[in-house]
């Protein structure tokens, strides 16, 4: 015997209305680029190899279309057509990074390249005539060779040579420059840099290089911010912060709670790692995270821990070292049970955490990593309101990858509902976000997945030597976002497979994971039945054929999970709730 749930949404005026759609008096909006992806000319101008150059030249196997980044966009001779996109849009500001060897050739400042310096200049000079704010990265994941020969991260000599190289930046741009990041996404950086092959430099050290990477990380992190504090930030009045990615971990089965507190655990491990030391009052490293890698140390039969505590110093030099907390996000996994996942290497980051994960959750992206999950977007800033004692945050990333079409209407939804569910916390949860960018102006070169993955707004022909840039139709969509400060309800967004229902922004989680249209006496043409898993589902296609202003969704869920909505989180807003009718049955 099944528990059955039938759902029935009613008027589309209500459930349009129950959703916010204005954004609050100074959100701003921003597209992001890094350097490596977009400028090219990787050896021309004075510009030395980076560990990217490397990578891609040596071992172009690693790279899933064989492409690199030896010009890419060709940004660095076409910055104006960047520009000229980027007023077109409407933005309020523009995220890009430096590139540290076109700045410093040999890493250090004993030479300073006059051509990169001028580069980043006239790129200040065309967005300052278009009123276009910079926020600019240090560190966006191409490190100088020459640096990394000499040990790269897991070396602590890398905190005086990053203080210095942020030094120079901010004495040559930091009058015309008020955002400023440090480091984007330090757990790529140490994790799938230093503990695993993922990215360059590629260096094999699982369980180890990561954990010394990240203590040189944060070290040099903290230097920085007290460099631009002390002696910066009284003449130049700006800002500066860290970036930290996060894949949301939520349990598979909400209702099981050793999923639920590993689920707390990888999501610690993930983004308390570098969160933690930072925005918390007792700073250091999660105790979680300590803890487990300490068990895990002692089991491997190591005199001490791999993860080596910060000293009182530290501790302290570390704390509050960020003016916001920026936070890119894609995606959601889900936490499955306990135990060893069976990727892991040992000893490695992903073994510590003692979780098993899967990415068998949402609507699929053209990335295998990256499905569509927004209410796991708005459960990540909720818990890093109550996490980090309420901090301003910065979306700094958020986007979904195409294969290539102009008429992006995956993408143009994937915004609506992620941008939704930013509202939604805003209004509902007091989260304060204060600004969001999309991942990315134009398709570029995706690391390890070259150019097969297209997060762009801007379709970029790299067959094409002169690397034309055709605008989809989410160009047209952020154009009027930013314009109207308000998510766009115009017909020309929708995808004609749509209901009206399903663009209204109606997002709910639901155990489900195969969607078919029942063409049964009793359910007729109005209703979709949704094959149960036990996973969480964001498939909201099962929202997507109706009849006139009303749509039914029939889903078959346990006997041991008699609650569906009390299990499920449908966090709405009332008028929501209410347009819900909930009828139970049960048959054979």
């Amino acid at each position: 015997m099944a528990f059955r749930a039938v759902i029935t949404l009613f008027t589309l005026y209500q459930l349009t209305q129950a959703h916010y759609t204005k954004f609050p008096e100074g959100f701003t909006f921003g597209v992001a680029t890094a350097s490596h992806q977009i400028e090219g000319a990787w050896n021309v101008s004075g510009k030395s190899e980076n560990v990217w150059d490397r990578l891609t030249h040596t071992r172009p196997e690693m790279i899933a279309d064989g492409t690199n980044g030896d010009v890419a966009c060709d940004s660095y001779n076409r910055y104006l057509e960047d520009v000229e996109e980027l007023s077109y849009i409407g933005v309020d500001f523009y995220r890009f990074s430096l590139s540290w060897s076109r700045i410093l050739p040999t890493g250090r400042v004993d030479y300073v390249n006059p051509d990169g310096i001028r580069y980043y200049n006239a790129l200040l000079d065309a967005l300052a005539e278009n009123n276009i704010e910079p926020l600019v990265t240090l560190f966006h994941w191409d490190l100088p060779q020459s640096l990394q020969d000499l040990g790269g991260w897991a070396n602590p000599k890398m905190i005086d040579y990053f203080r210095d190289y942020s030094d120079l930046c901010f004495r040559e741009f930091g009058h015309r420059i008020k955002s400023w990041i440090t480091f984007n996404e330090p757990y790529e950086i140490c994790e799938d840099a230093y503990g695993d092959e993922k990215k360059a430099p590629a260096i094999d050290s699982h369980g180890v290089g990561n954990y010394l990477c990240s203590d040189t990380l944060l070290k040099a992190h903290a230097e920085v911010y007290h460099l631009y504090n002390e002696t910066y930030r009284p003449k130049q009045d700006g800002k500066i912060m860290i970036s930290i990615n996060a894949i949301w971990y939520e349990p598979s089965d909400p209702s099981n709670a050793e999923q639920v507190a590993l689920a707390e655990v990888a999501n610690q491990f993930k983004f308390g790692w570098f969160a933690h030391p930072i925005f918390t009052a007792e700073g250091g490293y999660p105790a979680v995270m300590i803890e487990n890698v300490a068990q895990q140390s002692a089991a491997e039969g190591l005199p001490k821990p791999r993860l080596e505590q910060f000293d009182d110093y530290w501790i302290q030099r570390i704390k509050g070292t960020s003016d916001f907390l920026g936070i890119n996000h894609y995606t959601t996994h889900l936490i499955t049970g306990a135990g060893v996942d069976p990727i892991a290497k040992s000893p490695s980051w992903l073994k510590d955490i003692g979780a098993v994960t899967t990415m068998d959750v949402g609507g699929e992206s053209a990335s295998e990593w990256l499905r569509i999950v927004p209410t796991g977007f708005a459960n990540l800033l909720r818990w890093c309101k109550s996490s980090y004692n309420d901090p301003p945050i910065y979306i700094t990333e958020n986007g979904c990858s195409d294969r290539g079409t102009l008429e992006d209407y995956g993408r143009i939804k994937y915004f609506n509902d992620y941008l939704t569910e930013i509202l939604n916390v805003i209004y509902e949860d007091g989260v304060k976000v204060l600004g969001y960018t999309a991942w990315t102006l134009m398709d570029n070169f995706e690391w390890r997945a070259g150019f097969s993955e297209r997060f762009g707004l801007y379709y970029v022909d790299i067959t094409d030597p002169a690397r034309p840039r055709t605008p989809k139709l989410s160009v047209e969509y952020f154009k009027q976002l930013i314009a109207n400060r308000e998510l766009p309800q115009d017909d020309r967004f929708k995808d004609p497979a749509w209901s009206e229902l399903e663009w209204s922004g109606v997002v709910v989680t639901w155990n489900v994971s195969l969607c078919h249209r029942s063409e049964s006496e009793e359910s007729g043409p109005a209703v979709w039945l949704a094959d149960h898993t036990n996973t969480y589902s964001n498939n909201t296609r099962c929202l997507s054929w109706h009849v006139g202003n009303k749509i039914t969704l029939v889903h078959d869920v346990p006997n041991q999970m008699p609650d569906i909505l009390s299990n499920h989180d449908l966090h709405k807003p009332q008028s929501f709730q209410t347009a819900l009718q909930v009828v139970t049955k049960y048959d054979n």
